[in-house]
């Protein structure tokens, strides 16, 4: 089954992809022609999910199969007799191209190594999307019940990387192999869809192959952390290649504001913010070029208008409740004395400039130094040699500000604007911003914008390589060593190590005890834990529980008082196999009553005991 689940991503990924482009000019190039209709037919799979649940059609994988498989059959119905076998050949372009390839498959092996480097899902978040997953999945729908709301990643949160990752799971037997290997895939496909996008963007195959590098290295650009974020901030590359298109065609806009909105029915936050960059694409384009640029702010507009497929009814919950939430903890208690009548005020009220729990003020060194510690949701830091190639770029742009208003430069105005955004994004705290939106989920933002400005400072050393050979190449040889050395080494043993599987977890030997379940129980075994969120994890550990299920949720809150045969009576009703106590029903009842409940069981002839741990007895109901 996993062999087919990878087939089929291709498969949905291509077909949509060819399926949307199927009336558009594309490119010349074999390669970049088809492997960007990966990025783009992932771009519409969010989206596809999305109005399919509104109309309340099942979210199976066979509907997006046969979605998928439309516009290479009405291609091969309309091309029948005059298709023509298009051959490789070994040119500059395809070259790059197979590099960048190469450099993929380094990414995906870095962060597939990370991913599978322990048998359980990291930190908290995962363990959450996890349930998401198997909700949509098992139920076919994004959609919750208003009255029991206790999913956190979909509804209201935007359910585009929970309906990509369930329909991926649909025909894989286990939620965290999903997770754990499309995340990986899904971000190091990014450096591919990054490549063709800069290409466009800068008109330079070249630049933009050092651009992906560099992206590649930095250790801010995304950790193989499982989150929404990892699939959003991939598919703005396939949405500015779409948007650089329409010069040559404007039937991009078509799939240009598909992309979009997929990526605003993703992440909410993260398309906030990927809206004010494409927002800034638009006013520099428009103000540079002098032509009010109206095919981008279509495409803008109609991408909106399609998220609002999910959005019409869910942005007072999702924002408005959550916010109010927020802003009661202490941390926000400053907020507190504002008026809050003005629209300004609402706007500070709303985006704190300290807002997220992991968002604090940053110093130079954050900066200049990779650390191979690091944040595993959001990586802080650039390196010692991107940090002075940066520098460098930056006072070369600025010597030759008077170039910058020709047309070929013109993308060097719009990357500059991208990273003062970004940069003033991250240090909100920092300069004391008025305003903030999660300051350290910017991180992995800031690569992008300096990828693409590091391109310029190689091309100063390209350029002295011509007058001076030796020192121009020398300059070139060492920046790229260097680069490697002080951001991709740090980055690869970062996203190589051992993560921990999250706070909640109370011991090692509780730990132990359910990764026994995961590893020795059949897969979607149905186990009964005794709280909430030992619940959750019976779904990560590819066992199953209906935490969605009013009558199984209200049974759990009385569970632990419930006699051994009253409580094997329910579960054999619910067709519960199995079950699980230990120290967090002994730190949430008592550890004698935990204790008492263990012996009743045990000796009631109804369970019994198949594996123990000090922080874990596993029973099976007989």
């Amino acid at each position: 089954m996993i062999i087919l689940t990878i087939l089929l991503f291709f498969v949905y990924a291509f077909g949509l992809g060819f399926g949307i482009t199927l009336f558009t000019k594309n490119s010349e190039n074999f390669l970049e022609r088809n492997l960007m209709r990966i990025g783009i037919g992932m771009g519409v799979l969010p989206i596809l999910g999305i109005l399919l649940n509104f109309f309340h059609i099942p979210l199976d994988w066979k509907f997006f199969l046969f979605a998928s498989l439309l516009g290479p059959v009405i291609y091969l119905i309309k091309s029948k007799g005059k298709l023509k076998a298009t051959g490789l050949k070994l040119t500059k372009s395809n070259i790059n191209i197979f590099l960048v390839l190469l450099l993929f498959l380094f990414t995906f092996f870095m962060y597939g190594t990370g991913a599978f480097k322990y048998p359980y899902l990291e930190d908290d978040d995962s363990w959450v999307h996890a349930q998401s997953v198997k909700y949509i999945s098992t139920e076919k729908t994004a959609f919750e019940d208003e009255n029991f709301n206790i999913l956190s990643f979909i509804d209201p949160y935007p359910p585009g990387y929970g309906i990509f990752m369930a329909v991926l799971h649909q025909t894989s037997s286990s939620v965290s192999w999903a997770l754990k290997f499309f995340n990986a895939l899904i971000i190091s496909l990014g450096i591919i869809f990054f490549y063709f996008f800069a290409k466009v963007f800068t008109g330079n195959k070249n630049k933009a192959l050092f651009s992906a590098f560099a992206l590649a290295a930095i250790p801010c650009y995304l950790s193989h952390f499982i989150w929404a974020h990892s699939l959003a901030i991939t598919l703005f590359f396939p949405a500015m290649y779409c948007i650089e298109m329409i010069k040559n065609d404007k039937k991009w806009i078509i799939p240009s504001s598909v992309v979009i909105s997929s990526i605003l029915v993703t992440q909410p936050t993260q398309a906030i913010k990927i809206m004010i960059l494409i927002g800034i694409y638009f006013f520099v384009k428009s103000i540079l070029e002098k032509k009010f640029r109206w095919d981008v702010l279509l495409s803008m507009f109609t991408g909106f208008l399609l998220s609002y497929f999910w959005w019409y009814n869910k942005w007072s919950s999702m924002f408005g409740e959550k916010i109010e939430n927020t802003l009661a903890s202490d941390k926000y208690a400053s907020l507190h004395a504002i008026d809050s009548q003005s629209f300004l005020s609402k706007i500070k009220l709303a985006f704190p400039n300290n807002m997220g729990t992991a968002t604090r003020a940053y110093n130079f060194n954050d900066f200049f130094m990779a650390k191979s510690q690091n944040m595993i949701n959001s990586p802080v830091g650039v390196g010692i040699f991107l940090s002075i190639l940066a520098v460098i770029s930056l006072v070369y742009i600025i010597f030759r500000f008077k170039s910058l208003l020709k047309e070929k430069n013109h993308w060097i105005v719009i990357a500059l604007s991208w990273l003062v955004f970004v940069f003033l994004g991250i240090n909100s705290m920092t300069f004391n911003l008025p305003v903030g939106l999660f300051a350290f989920r910017f991180w992995m933002l800031l690569g992008i914008p300096l990828s693409l400005i590091c391109a310029e400072g190689i091309w100063l050393f390209k350029s002295l390589a011509k007058k001076y050979r030796l020192l121009g190449m020398a300059m070139l040889s060492l920046f790229i060593i260097g680069i490697i050395f002080t951001s991709a080494y740090q980055k690869y043993t970062f996203n190589t190590a051992v993560w921990p599987p999250g706070a909640r977890w109370l011991s090692y030997e509780e730990i132990e005890g359910y990764l026994w379940v995961k590893n020795n129980l059949p897969a979607d075994a149905k186990v009964f834990a005794f709280t909430k969120d030992r619940s959750g994890y019976i779904i990560g550990l590819d066992k199953f529980m209906c935490i969605w299920c009013e009558d199984d949720m209200a049974f759990q809150k009385t569970a632990i008082n419930k006699t051994a045969e009253e409580l094997r009576s329910w579960l054999r009703s619910k067709r519960y196999e199995y079950i699980t106590i230990g120290v967090k029903e002994a730190v949430e009842f008592g550890a004698n009553h935990t204790n008492e409940k263990i012996n009743e069981l045990t000796l009631s002839g109804f369970f019994q005991p198949i594996h123990r741990t000090e922080g874990v007895v596993v029973l099976k109901v007989i």
